[in-house]
């Protein structure tokens, strides 16, 4: 009787630890911002967003500073320099968030991308690139605000990035 008693609180205590990982673990897989809850699983869906609408934008800026008057000025150069700091930066992003367990350590990434996001936002809002650059534009900055909703950081053109 005895020995049923110690393996009954053995097992007991065996399960109650197995519970109490189950539930650390999912807890470091889900965050809540503003009032949503994000899985790692949803924040990843945003990453990867964001670096397709990123690629797509780099091209049709290439493309529309070549059919521009800053093809082969010190400027179109500038221009680029700063679209692909904006994909390394998603690229980087994606590595970190990768490596890392939580999605939440990856707010110094995210806080990079918008900042060089919000430099080459002054641009598009200063100058005409056309429908199709505009609007790949305008897809990333939605995309990119969404990241930093989750994060809880500000927007992409918000003057913290100044």
């Amino acid at each position: 009787m005895k020995q049923q008693l110690v393996k009954l609180v053995i097992g007991s205590a065996a399960i109650f630890l197995v519970l109490v990982m189950v539930d650390t673990a999912s807890a470091q897989r889900t965050r809540k911002a503003r009032g949503k809850t994000y899985t790692r699983a949803d924040v990843e869906r945003v990453i990867k967003r964001v670096e397709e609408r990123v690629d797509n934008f780099v091209d049709n800026f290439d493309d529309s500073l070549d059919n521009s008057n800053l093809d082969g000025s010190e400027r179109e150069d500038n221009l680029m320099d700063r679209a692909r700091e904006l994909e390394s930066a998603t690229d980087e992003l994606r590595r970190e968030f990768d490596r890392n367990d939580t999605w939440i350590e990856n707010k110094a990434e995210v806080r990079d991308c918008l900042r060089i996001a919000s430099k080459i936002n002054k641009t598009m809002r200063a100058r005409r690139f056309g429908a199709k650059t505009e609007s790949n534009w305008a897809k990333v900055r939605f995309e990119l605000n969404t990241l930093a909703k989750i994060y809880r950081l500000p927007a992409v053109g918000s003057s913290a990035y100044n």
